[in-house]
C-alpha cells in the first residue's frame, strides 16, 4: 500500500493477488448506458486482498469483540441480558421483516401491536400505551410532553420538574428538552427521597411533578414510594416512572400501584432485545385514563371492524416517530413475554434480585459498599479504602485482562469512585462465582502488586488510552 492507503486500510498491497474471481465481461463503454459516466471510476482505492484473507480479518475482529454470548456482562443500569435466539429467528421471518406499514395486508401486525400494548398495560397497571418512542430517553421526552400538554389544556403554568440525584442521567436532559427547569433533590443516607425536601419543593406551586426511578440507580427500592406519590398528587402534580429498572419489579410490583401516572419501559432492556452499540431500542409510554387523550397519534384501537388506526385527538402531542415505532424490537419483546408467561416474568424479577444480592454479599467482603442494604437488580461499590491508592478505573481496566467486561464506572455521581454491578437474572451461580473470584484476585493484586492495576489492561489488543487527550484531540478517519 502507498502512504495514503496505509492511513485507511490495515491490510492489502499493490501486488497482484490471487482472488480466483473473473473480471467483468462488461466493457466500460457498455456501462455508460447503465450507469451515469460521472459515477464510473477506472480505479477504486480499496486494498487488493484475497477473499480468504478478508474473511480471516473479520473473524479475528469478531473474536476481539465482547458480548453477552462471550460471558457475563455486569454493566449496571443497562441490563445486557441473554437474548433468546428464537426472538431473532421470529423477527427475521419474511412475514414480519418484509412488510411495510402502508401496505393493505397489515392487520396481523396491527393486532400484534395492539396485543402487546394490552400486555404492557397489565404488567405496569397503566390504561393506555404508545409504542412510538424509539428508546428510553425518547420515551422520557414523550412522557414529559404529555405532562406539559396536560397542564396547558387546564390553563395552568407548571414549568418545573423534580428529579432526585439518584436518577438516570437522561432524566434532567429530557426534562430540559421538554421545556422544564429541574429541581434536584439530594438523597438521604438510605439512598431515598427525603419527604420533607419533596414537600417543600412541591409547595412552590409551579412544579409539574416528579421523575423517579424505582429502584433507583443505587439499586435501592424507595420504601416511602407511596408517600412520595401521595405528596406530589396532593399539590396537583403528576408522577413519572422511569422504567429502565423495571426488571426486579416484574410480577412483584406495578408502577401504577406505587402511584405513578406515566411510565416508560425499555423493551430493549427488560424484555430482552440486543441494544449494544447505541441501538436499536424501543421505549413505549403508558399512561392512566386521564392522560390517554394526550398520547401520540396515530393510536391503534380495537373496533367492531377490527384493529384500526385512530388519527383524531384534539389533545395529542402529535406524532413523535414514523409509523408505530421500531416494529422489530417490539416483536422481539412480544415473543419474549409470551414465551415466559406471567409466572416466568415474575421469576425474572425474583432471580434478578437474588443474583444481585448474592454478588453484593460476596463482594462487600473486599470492596466498600456505600449503601449497605438489600438491593434490587443492581448495587454500587466504591473505591474507598482500596489499597495503594487503586481507583475505580484501575479496577475496571484490570477486569478486562481477565476476559470480562467491566461494570459501569463513576456512575451514579452521588457515589465517589462508583462501580455499578448488575448481574441480571440470566447468569448462573457458577458464572457469578467466577466473577467474584476475579474481583477477589484483583483486590489481592491491589494489595500486593498495585503496578499491575495501574498499568492495566496488559493483555488486550489496545492498552489504556489517554481519555482526556482522546476527548480533546480526537483522531477521525474517513
Amino acid at each position: 500500500m502507498d502512504e495514503k492507503d496505509s492511513l485507511i486500510f490495515e491490510k492489502g498491497n499493490k501486488k497482484a493477488q490471487i482472488n480466483f474471481i473473473p473480471k467483468m465481461d462488461i466493457e466500460c463503454d457498455e456501462l455508460k448506458d447503465i450507469i451515469p459516466s460521472n459515477l464510473i471510476r477506472n480505479e477504486i482505492q480499496i486494498p487488493d486482498i484475497p477473499e480468504v484473507e478478508i474473511v480471516r480479518h473479520y473473524v479475528k475482529l469478531s473474536k476481539i469483540n465482547y458480548g453477552v454470548d462471550s460471558g457475563i456482562y455486569p454493566l449496571g443500569s443497562c441490563t445486557m441480558k441473554y437474548n433468546p435466539k428464537i426472538n431473532e429467528h421470529i423477527a427475521r421471518l419474511a412475514e414480519f421483516s418484509q412488510i411495510h406499514p402502508l401496505q393493505e395486508e397489515r392487520e396481523g401486525a396491527l393486532q400484534l401491536l395492539h396485543y402487546i400494548s394490552k400486555i404492557l398495560g397489565e404488567i405496569t397497571g397503566m390504561d393506555g400505551f404508545t409504542l412510538q418512542p424509539a428508546a428510553g430517553a425518547h420515551g422520557e421526552l414523550v412522557g414529559l410532553l404529555i405532562m406539559k400538554k396536560f397542564f396547558e389544556t387546564k390553563g395552568v403554568v407548571k414549568n418545573k420538574i423534580i428529579v432526585p440525584d439518584s436518577a438516570h442521567g437522561t432524566n434532567p436532559a429530557s426534562a430540559k428538552m421538554a421545556g422544564f427547569s429541574i429541581i434536584e433533590l439530594q438523597s438521604n443516607k438510605y439512598g431515598e427521597v427525603p419527604l420533607d425536601h419533596l414537600e417543600f419543593a412541591m409547595q412552590q406551586g409551579d412544579v409539574a411533578g416528579i421523575m423517579l426511578t424505582n429502584p433507583n440507580t443505587l439499586g435501592v427500592f424507595d420504601r416511602q414510594i407511596k408517600d412520595i406519590t401521595k405528596i406530589v398528587h396532593k399539590y396537583g402534580g403528576l408522577c413519572y416512572y422511569d422504567g429502565a429498572n423495571l426488571n426486579p419489579m416484574l410480577g412483584i410490583c406495578r408502577p401504577r400501584d406505587m402511584g405513578f401516572d406515566i411510565v416508560h419501559l425499555n423493551l430493549h432492556k427488560t424484555f430482552s432485545t440486543p441494544h449494544g452499540g447505541g441501538g436499536p431500542g424501543s421505549g413505549p409510554v403508558g399512561v392512566t385514563n386521564e392522560l390517554i387523550p394526550f398520547l401520540p397519534i396515530p393510536c391503534i384501537i380495537s373496533t367492531e371492524n377490527g384493529i384500526v388506526c385512530n388519527h383524531d385527538s384534539n389533545h395529542s402531542i402529535g406524532r413523535i416517530k414514523a409509523f408505530w415505532g421500531n416494529f422489530g424490537i417490539i416483536l422481539r419483546a412480544y415473543v419474549y413475554i409470551l414465551s415466559l408467561g406471567a409466572e416466568g416474568l415474575k421469576s425474572v424479577g425474583q432471580i434478578a434480585v437474588l443474583n444481585a444480592n448474592y454478588l453484593r454479599i460476596q463482594l462487600q467482603k473486599k470492596y466498600n459498599l456505600p449503601f449497605n442494604r438489600m438491593c434490587q437488580h443492581e448495587f454500587v461499590l466504591s473505591d474507598k479504602d482500596m489499597p495503594n491508592e487503586i481507583n475505580t478505573e484501575d479496577i475496571a481496566k484490570r477486569i478486562l485482562d481477565y476476559g470480562y467486561y467491566a461494570p459501569t464506572i463513576y456512575f451514579p455521581l452521588i457515589v465517589n469512585g462508583a462501580l455499578m454491578v448488575e448481574p441480571t437474572e440470566t447468569e448462573s451461580k457458577s458464572s457469578l462465582d467466577n466473577f467474584v473470584e476475579v474481583m477477589f484476585k484483583i483486590y489481592d493484586e491491589a494489595l500486593n502488586q498495585p503496578e499491575k492495576l495501574k498499568n492495566a489492561p496488559l493483555n488486550t489488543p489496545v492498552g489504556r488510552l489517554d481519555a482526556v487527550t482522546a476527548a480533546r484531540n480526537p483522531v477521525l478517519k474517513d
